[in-house]
C-alpha cells in the first residue's frame, strides 16, 4: 500500500453508507442499493459485479436540483452523453435514492463535474444527512438547479424521459445550458478532474 493510500479514501461516514451488513464490497459512490443478504450466491454475484465495473475509472459529478426553496444533491457516477441532435444527457439514481424523488418533482436537474481538490463535496453529497449543502458555496444555473462553485463544468437539463432499469432509473435529461463552470470560453490542461477508481479517489498522473 502506498504511504498515501489514507488521502484517496473516502470519508468514514462515506465508507459506513456504502458497506452492506457482513459483506466487505469495494466502494462505490452514490445513493446505496441493497444487497440481499439472505443469498449467499446473489450477494457473490453482486460482489463480483461491483468489483469488476470498479475497473473502469469514472468521473464524478454533484446532481442537483431544487425541492421548493431548499436546495439538493447526489453524488453520482453513472453519468454520460447520450445525443448530440437533440443535445441528451443521462444518469442514473438508485430506486432508493431520497433525492430523486424531489428532482423528478421539480422537473429539471444541473450535472457538476468535480475537480480535483472537491472530495469533500463528493463526499457531503454522499450521505443522507440534511445539510448537504452546509458551507457549499452555489448559484442558480438556468433551471435554477444548483451550480456549485469551483467545479470544472456543468451541464444543466430538464428532464426528457424517466425508464426503470432494475434497481435504478434511466433519466434523460434535455440539455438547456453547458459551460465550463468558471465562465471561460476553451478548456484548460490545468484542470484536473476528481476521478473515482476501484472503490478508492484518484487523478491522472
Amino acid at each position: 500500500m502506498r504511504p498515501d493510500a489514507r488521502e484517496t479514501w473516502p470519508s468514514r461516514e462515506l465508507i459506513d453508507s456504502f458497506l452492506g451488513t457482513g459483506f466487505d464490497f469495494e466502494l462505490r459512490l452514490g445513493e446505496h442499493t441493497p444487497i440481499p443478504i439472505d443469498d449467499p450466491e446473489a450477494a457473490e454475484r453482486a460482489r463480483r459485479f461491483r468489483d469488476v465495473l470498479g475497473l473502469f475509472a469514472t468521473g464524478v459529478t454533484v446532481v442537483t436540483s431544487m425541492s421548493g426553496d431548499e436546495p439538493v444533491g447526489m453524488t453520482c457516477q453513472s453519468f454520460s452523453s447520450v445525443s448530440l441532435d437533440p443535445p441528451l444527457v443521462m444518469f442514473c439514481p438508485a430506486k432508493t435514492s431520497r433525492a430523486w424523488p424531489m428532482m423528478r418533482q421539480a422537473g429539471f436537474f444541473c450535472v457538476n463535474f468535480l475537480a480535483a481538490d472537491q472530495r469533500h463535496i463528493s463526499n457531503g453529497m454522499a450521505t443522507k444527512g440534511t445539510e448537504k449543502f452546509d458551507g457549499v458555496g452555489w448559484r442558480p444555473a438556468s433551471t435554477g438547479a444548483p451550480l456549485i462553485d469551483g467545479v470544472l463544468g456543468y451541464v444543466d437539463c430538464t428532464i426528457d424521459r424517466v425508464h426503470e432499469a432494475g434497481d435504478h432509473y434511466i433519466v434523460v435529461g434535455r440539455v438547456e445550458e453547458l459551460a465550463y463552470g468558471d465562465g471561460r470560453e476553451d478548456a484548460s490542461v490545468t484542470d484536473v478532474p476528481l476521478l473515482f477508481h476501484r472503490g478508492a479517489y484518484t487523478q491522472p498522473e
